[in-house]
């Protein structure tokens, strides 16, 4: 195994156990399975049923339904009877978090169960606990005792179980001994593997899930490292990023998570977790599964440009650090990765232009007005400008435009590689390379010597691009060169979503192991279609511009390298839920959507909140039916407000600690 996975520079599957789930295989190389979770109440038989057979329709070959306790777990059966009836044989999965006793019916009943280690036996009181060795071997018997009465079950009705860690759930005692980390994730879930091995039962399948995609995905890493060693063998993995919230945020957060693992061959099944209803899942899990189902095939013909082998990997993909890189002008050091906006198919530009990437121009008072999403950078192509422009905006151009422009400090030139220049004394400029076909810094060097100031453009059209710019980087870094890098992704889909995922998993994946200064995203507007989810336009384009560049910032964001916008965690809806989640979620987004910087957590009930809120500043969490209590980070403010109340209680919440801040009316 190489580190993580099977390979960092061809395309192949990470080689996991097979597990049988019902009639469904998982794992060993079977296809990657997609599946959704029910947001109707379990006891809603009919509703269910109606839901579950919405998202097999539209495509989910596994279906989690919640029980919370046993009456739930019993109504388990009659929905499956209900199901198998109508014709449908799509497996199910009891969600199961407190209660033992509902997991251990619904073992008996369908083909899966989920359970969560850290609230499954541990009760979590945010204590932080001194445990000796002794005790903590105290505990870990206490697990085996209570845990093992569902895995003796579950072998012997031949049910399969999902071990699912959540990064906010972790156990106290877990939280002691390894903190808020990836490791104790992974720690969370391999205790109750080994308890599940020492009974000789391996119809498992593991997740590591985290509302932040950079824990996530360290953690799922640690999980195959950890399983490799300890066990010389992988379980299948379920591959999700947990509360994404909904919309584009939502599904762009979910694809750099998800997409960012599966670009490494890993992952059997995947679910993404969307404040909306179920079916609207399932789409963007298909879209997820077909970039790699095809790219395995191109794999499987042999006919691939090889990328060059890595000798010692020049970083950690076990934990976020920056590769450190010089600053050239507003690019790079420490300064947070800049966002381009292409602007080169137009002939002229005008001010109104500028509209769409952040800069509204008022004539009156002849000054621009500069928004949190504003791009960095312009590409101006052939055109330059006849108009000033906002000091704040460093300009791109081509060479015969630099060549024309009055004032040379003002236009940098961008270079093809065999314009590139033999001397070279004008400062800032940029250079694009194609890494698949100059795959290494040691290969551009033989071609020319790049010059002070230059500033890469890295895109490629190698088959398996992320890996083909990853390594060309991790070259530069092997050879402590630090020169600041632009990550350029082109998209050729047809539809908002597939883009979105494009973007998402090419850029993001990168800049989540701490490489790139900056995002160049570039498409045909000619191409892009109206995605159609069951019938209604969804996610429209309404200026291709603009979609671009609020991507590239929503793509900064969700890898929490530079923060320009207020953050929502909100979990999906399930059977818990004790408001309506995605009414309410619009609510509290339309009167807090300013507030950039500040984490905002929207939890339909007690299991999701407050252990997996994370790392929220705020949190708005269903107490009971019609009540919300109000949380500082994971200190309850308020209990039981009226929901009529809650979200003006939110608002004074914010003010009280400093947080809030009256909206701009400009």
């Amino acid at each position: 195994m190489e580190w993580y996975c099977d390979s960092m520079t061809s395309y192949r599957r990470l080689k996991t156990l097979e597990v049988r789930i019902g009639d469904l295989l998982l794992g060993n190389g079977h296809p990657v399975r997609v599946q959704t979770m029910t947001t109707t109440d379990t006891m809603d038989t009919a509703g269910t049923v109606a839901q579950a057979i919405r998202c097999i329709e539209a495509g989910a070959e596994l279906v989690r339904i919640t029980a919370p306790s046993k009456k739930e777990a019993e109504n388990l059966k009659v929905i499956r009877d209900e199901l198998r009836r109508q014709g449908y044989r799509t497996p199910l999965v009891a969600d199961i978090h407190f209660t033992p006793n509902a997991a251990e019916i619904a073992a008996r009943l369908i083909e899966k169960v989920r359970v969560n280690p850290g609230n499954y036996v541990d009760k979590k009181k945010f204590e932080l606990i001194e445990y000796s060795d002794a005790e903590y071997l105290e505990e870990i018997e206490r697990i085996r005792d209570r845990f093992t009465p569902l895995v003796r079950i579950c072998k012997e009705y031949g049910t399969a179980m999902r071990i699912g860690t959540n990064h906010g759930s972790l156990s106290d005692r877990i939280m002691s001994r390894y903190g808020d980390s990836p490791m104790g994730m992974v720690e969370s879930a391999m205790e109750f593997l080994r308890i599940a091995r020492d009974e000789s039962y391996h119809n498992i399948v593991l997740s590591m899930k985290s509302s932040n995609p950079q824990v996530m995905v360290q953690a799922y890493r640690l999980l195959i490292q950890t399983m490799d060693r300890e066990f010389g063998a992988c379980y299948p993995l379920h591959l999700g990023v947990t509360e994404a919230g909904d919309g584009e945020d939502g599904r762009i957060k979910s694809a750099i998570g998800i997409g960012t693992l599966m670009e490494d061959g890993i992952g059997d099944t995947i679910r993404v977790s969307l404040t909306e209803d179920p079916e609207f899942e399932v789409p963007v899990c298909r879209d997820l599964v077909k970039r790699y189902s095809a790219r395995a095939d191109r794999f499987a013909s042999g006919n691939i440009l090889t990328l060059p082998a890595f000798g010692k990997l020049p970083y950690s993909p076990f934990e976020y650090r920056r590769r450190e890189t010089s600053s050239v002008g507003s690019i790079g050091g420490k300064q947070v990765p800049v966002v381009v906006a292409d602007f080169s198919e137009l002939q002229s530009i005008s001010p109104a232009d500028l509209n769409t990437v952040g800069y509204d121009y008022d004539a009156v008072l002849d000054k621009w007005n500069i928004g949190d999403a504003a791009a960095d950078l312009l590409f101006t192509g052939d055109s330059l400008p006849d108009f000033a422009l906002p000091g704040t905006l460093s300009m791109v151009c081509s060479v015969n435009a630099w060549n024309r422009s009055l004032d040379k400090t003002q236009f940098h030139p961008i270079f093809s590689v065999p314009e590139y220049p033999t001397s070279w004394d004008g400062g800032m400029h940029f250079v694009r390379i194609d890494t698949a076909t100059i795959p290494t810094y040691a290969d551009w060097l033989q071609i020319r010597k790049p010059f002070a100031g230059v500033v890469y453009c890295l895109y490629t059209s190698h088959p398996h691009p992320m890996a083909s710019i990853r390594r060309f980087i991790s070259s530069m870094m092997e050879d402590q060169v630090y020169d600041p890098i632009l990550i350029c992704v082109e998209s050729v889909e047809t539809t908002v979503d597939e883009q979105l995922i494009h973007f998402s998993t090419e850029a993001g994946a990168l800049l989540l192991d701490g490489m790139g200064d900056g995002v160049w995203l570039t498409n045909d507007e000619k191409r892009l279609q109206q995605s159609k989810v069951s019938g209604r336009t969804y996610l429209a384009v309404k200026d291709n511009r603009q979609f671009l560049n609020n991507t590239s910032f929503s793509i900064l964001q969700a890898t929490r390298t530079r923060i320009s916008k207020t953050e929502y965690i909100s979990c999906p809806s399930c059977g818990r839920t004790l408001f309506d989640l995605q009414e309410t979620t619009a609510r509290i987004r339309s009167v807090t959507n300013h507030l950039k910087g500040v984490k905002i957590a929207i939890m339909g009930c007690i299991v999701n909140g407050p252990g997996e809120m994370a790392d929220a500043d705020f949190g708005y969490v269903g107490s009971g039916p019609g009540k919300i209590t109000l949380y500082r980070n994971k200190e309850i403010i308020r209990r039981n407000i009226d929901s009529a109340i809650a979200v003006e209680a939110l608002i004074d919440l914010l003010k009280e600690n400093g947080a809030w801040l009256e909206p701009s009316t400009n």
